[in-house]
């Protein structure tokens, strides 16, 4: 059985009164009505008649600022969401929204409506950042506005993007560490994308904005993942879907973007754990040397294609690294999430 689904409910970029540089939903919004209740109920049941067996079903409200819309219409959708949950074909109700769109009132009416979940869209901690962003706010606010959502008992979800104007390795570290500090029950990782006739696209077109290369886009989250993890906060998403885009109708520019983000970050980090493993047992890179060896890879059933690597490619790189090294791979449920084993043949 499904552990768990999340039925998605869009609201475009509706109460957000900035449009900040990598954003295109307010050309969207512009041609796109608020989505109606019909819509909203639509959706929901489309779903549900396909989540019988989900043990948990849980309506997520995405894609605009939602506590920064009218009361009234927040409202409106809540009171849909609230029926299904009452009635118990639905477990949670989670939303999306800007740090500087809470407060007492809101969270007193989101709590009345029985939302579970807040995420706040922080982006970075990086105040300079945030300014050549155009976010409209400072990080002082997200501490505030995260100590509130906890106060009132939500679970808190933190949002970060990586590579925007301005950032650096350093700050992106600095923002994943401050997340740790707020202690969130779950994260998102974005790695920037470009998307056409945005502002960000228009600087990079005048070469006043450069984006990260893939590699350094994996690079850089690798680094955030691991202390996010190491932390124990839940990382529910690592790069956007490709649905996430066909769905706005933007075209992608730049070279960020991959449809399998998640598994080159766990592939990497598979990769480094492997070859400290090897390291320790005497194998040096690219030596003659080395003795003709088995190596045995073993994650659990989710971790084995992180260690392979995403099209092989950790597979192929250790085989061109270390000369003489024969590998094989086996799945060892024993083994936690994250947990790569390397077994080398000879060893005790």
């Amino acid at each position: 059985m499904k552990k768990h689904a999340i039925i998605p409910i869009f609201i475009p970029h509706l109460g957000c009164p900035y449009n900040c540089i990598f954003c295109d939903q307010r050309t969207i919004t512009a041609h796109t009505a608020p989505v109606s209740e019909e819509e909203v109920t639509e959706t929901i049941e489309t779903w549900l008649s396909t989540l019988e067996h989900v043990e948990t079903r849980e309506i997520a409200f995405y894609g605009g600022s939602f506590t920064a819309i009218p009361m009234e219409l927040q409202n409106r959708y809540l009171r849909i969401a609230g029926r299904y949950k009452e009635s118990g074909r639905i477990h949670k109700i989670h939303l999306s929204t800007r740090p500087d769109a809470i407060s007492p009132a809101i969270l007193e009416n989101l709590r009345r409506h029985g939302v579970d979940t807040v995420e706040l869209g922080v982006q970075s901690f990086d105040d300079r950042v945030l300014i050549l962003s155009r976010r409209g706010h400072d990080s002082a606010v997200v501490y505030r506005s995260a100590r509130m959502i906890q106060e009132y008992g939500f679970e808190l979800g933190i949002q970060l993007m990586i590579g925007l104007p301005g950032d650096s390795p350093e700050a992106c570290i600095r923002s994943a560490r401050e997340t740790v500090r707020i202690r969130p029950q779950i994260a998102r990782l974005y790695p920037v994308i470009v998307i056409e006739n945005t502002d960000l696209y228009h600087l990079w077109q005048r070469g006043a904005y450069h984006p990260l290369t893939q590699y350094e886009a994996v690079q850089w989250t690798k680094e955030m993942y691991k202390i996010l993890d190491a932390a124990g906060i839940n990382i529910i998403r690592v790069g956007l879907k490709s649905s996430d885009h066909i769905r706005t109708g933007g075209s992608i520019a730049g070279t960020t973007f991959h449809p399998a983000f998640r598994q080159l970050v766990e592939g990497e980090i598979a990769k480094e754990r492997i070859e400290e493993q090897l390291a320790a047992s005497g194998f040096v890179p690219r030596s003659s040397r080395n003795p003709k060896r088995e190596v045995l890879c073993m994650a659990n059933a989710r971790g084995l294609s992180n260690l392979v690597g995403n099209g092989g490619r950790n597979r192929k790189y250790f085989l061109d690294k270390y000369p003489g090294i024969v590998l094989s791979y086996r799945v060892c449920n024993e083994l936690h999430d994250g947990e790569y084993i390397a077994r080398i043949k000879g060893d005790k």
